[in-house]
C-alpha cells in the first residue's frame, strides 16, 4: 500500500490512522437521543450525517441523512460493501494532506469533527444472530490436553469441520460495560452433586468477530470465495466464560449458561477493505479440506493481538499475553461458508465470533484456562496477587492492531470488568 499523509493531526502508531476509518456509532452530552454513525480518524469522530448535510458525500449514490442517523450501523452496512468502502475512500481523500475541499471550511468542520474524548459508544450494530466458532487449532488442542488425551487432544472431526455454537445475542455489550458474577450449577470434581452458587472459575477468551452486511434466504448458500461480499469487518470479541458452571453443563450439547451471561465487543468496526493489505494465505494442512470449505482466497489476517489485566489495587493494566490472528486454522470465509452450507440464512448485522486465537507458545494464549493450566500455574500480577481465574473488579483489556512499515490499521480497545 502506497503511504500517504492526513493534514489532521495524527499522533504516529494511532489506530485510527488514515489508512484505518473503521465505522461506529456514538452520542454526546450523555444524550443517547443525539447517538448517530462516525467514523474514526485519530483522536476525532467524524460525524457522517454532518457530512452528508455538508454535501461531500454527494458523489455516492443509495445515501441519505437519515442513514447515518440512526444508532446502529446495520442501515448504513446493509447498503453494500461497494457503498460502504466508497464513503471510507471519499473520507481518505477529503482528509489527505494534498486536499483542501474540507479543510478550508472551518465552520463544516467545526461540526463534522468530534473529539473522541467527549463521546460515548454504543454497540456498533444491532446483533441479529451469534454464532461463536472454535477454530484455533492451538487452543483446541490445549483444551483438549487438558480435559481428554494429551496425545491425542483433537477429536475426529476437528480437522474437517469448523466447530461452533449458536450463542446468546442479547448480552452482547459494548466496551466498558461492566456485568455481575454469573451463577449457576456447579459440580466439584470429586462430586455428583451440583450446587447453585456463584462461578469459581470466571476467565476470558481472546478472540475476533466479523459482521455480515448481507440477507440471505433459507436455502441460499455461501462459498467461501463468495463469503468476502457478505462481511463488513471484523472487531474485537471477549466470549467470558464460567468454567465451572460450563464444565457440568457442556455435555452433551456444548456451551449454554456458562458463556450467555455476556460477550463484549469493541465499537468500531474495521472493514476487510482497510485489512486487505495484511491478508496472508491459509497455513499448510495435514487433512484435505471437502470441496465446500476450499477457499483460494487470502483469508488469515497478520493482526497483533494483546490481553492486559487489571486488578482494583493495580494503576496500570498489565501485560499478560500477546497473539495473532493469524494463527487460526479455519478462516472467517470458511467458517460463514460452513455455516450457511444447510442453507442457514444470514442477516445483516449478524455476529461471528472466531473462538478463542491462541499461538503456540504459552506467553500466546488466549485464555486464562491455558495461561494458567487449569489452575496449576498461577499467573502472578505486579500488585502482588495471583490468579487462576478472574477475581471481582478485575478488568481485562484487549488491543489488537495490524502494521507495516509506517501504515497501521487497529481496533482500539475492548475492555470489562467483573463485578461482585
Amino acid at each position: 500500500m502506497q503511504e500517504f499523509q492526513s493534514w489532521l493531526v495524527i499522533p504516529n502508531n494511532h489506530d485510527f490512522s488514515i489508512y484505518n476509518i473503521p465505522f461506529g456509532v456514538f452520542y454526546i452530552n450523555n444524550n443517547l437521543k443525539s447517538a448517530r454513525c462516525g467514523a474514526a480518524l485519530g483522536d476525532y469522530i467524524i460525524d457522517l450525517s454532518c457530512l452528508y448535510q455538508f454535501g461531500y458525500l454527494n458523489d455516492i449514490k443509495n445515501l441519505s441523512k437519515e442513514i447515518f442517523e440512526k444508532n446502529k450501523l446495520n442501515y448504513f452496512l446493509s447498503l453494500g460493501n461497494e457503498t460502504c468502502n466508497s464513503v471510507r475512500k471519499r473520507i481518505q481523500s477529503l482528509f489527505s494532506e494534498k486536499n483542501i475541499e474540507l479543510k478550508n471550511h472551518p465552520e463544516h468542520l467545526e461540526k463534522i469533527l468530534v473529539p473522541a474524548a467527549s463521546a460515548q459508544m454504543l454497540l456498533p450494530i444491532e446483533v441479529k444472530d451469534y454464532v461463536d466458532f472454535y477454530s484455533s487449532l492451538d487452543h483446541a488442542s490445549n483444551v483438549g490436553k487438558m480435559f481428554r488425551d494429551e496425545k491425542n487432544p483433537l477429536l475426529p472431526n476437528w480437522k474437517h469441520i469448523p466447530i461452533g455454537y449458536h450463542g446468546r445475542s442479547s448480552s452482547i455489550v459494548v466496551s466498558g460495560t461492566s456485568f455481575k458474577r454469573p451463577q449457576g450449577q456447579l459440580c466439584l470434581p470429586d462430586s455428583s452433586t451440583p450446587t447453585f452458587d456463584f462461578s469459581k472459575q470466571m476467565d476470558f477468551e481472546l478472540e475476533m468477530a466479523f459482521i455480515t452486511n448481507k440477507k440471505t434466504e433459507m436455502g441460499q448458500t455461501i462459498s467461501p470465495d463468495n463469503a468476502s461480499d457478505a462481511i463488513f469487518g471484523l472487531t474485537l470479541f471477549n466470549d467470558w466464560s464460567a468454567r465451572d458452571i460450563q464444565r457440568w453443563e457442556y455435555v452433551p450439547l456444548g456451551p449454554f449458561l456458562g458463556k450467555s451471561f455476556a460477550s463484549s465487543m469493541s465499537p468500531w468496526v474495521v472493514s476487510l477493505d482497510a485489512l486487505s493489505p495484511f491478508a496472508l494465505a491459509a497455513p499448510s494442512k495435514d487433512v484435505p479440506e471437502l470441496d465446500y470449505l476450499r477457499c483460494s482466497r487470502l483469508g488469515h489476517y497478520d493482526i497483533h493481538l494483546e490481553i492486559y489485566l487489571q486488578s482494583e489495587k493495580m494503576r496500570e493494566p498489565f501485560l499478560i499475553a500477546k497473539t495473532n490472528y493469524k494463527h487460526m486454522y479455519w478462516n472467517l470465509f470458511q467458517q460463514l461458508a460452513h455455516m450457511t452450507s444447510n442453507g442457514s440464512p444470514v442477516s445483516v448485522g449478524d455476529v461471528y465470533a472466531s473462538g478463542t486465537i491462541s499461538g503456540p507458545t504459552p506467553d500466546s494464549y488466549g485464555s486464562l484456562l491455558e495461561i494458567c493450566w487449569k489452575g496449576t500455574k498461577p499467573l502472578s500480577l505486579p500488585d502482588g496477587s495471583t490468579r487462576n481465574f478472574l477475581q471481582n473488579g478485575d478488568t481485562v483489556i484487549f488491543k489488537g492492531f495490524a502494521q507495516k512499515g509506517n501504515i497501521r490499521v487497529g481496533f482500539g480497545n475492548l475492555s470489562g470488568t467483573i463485578l461482585s
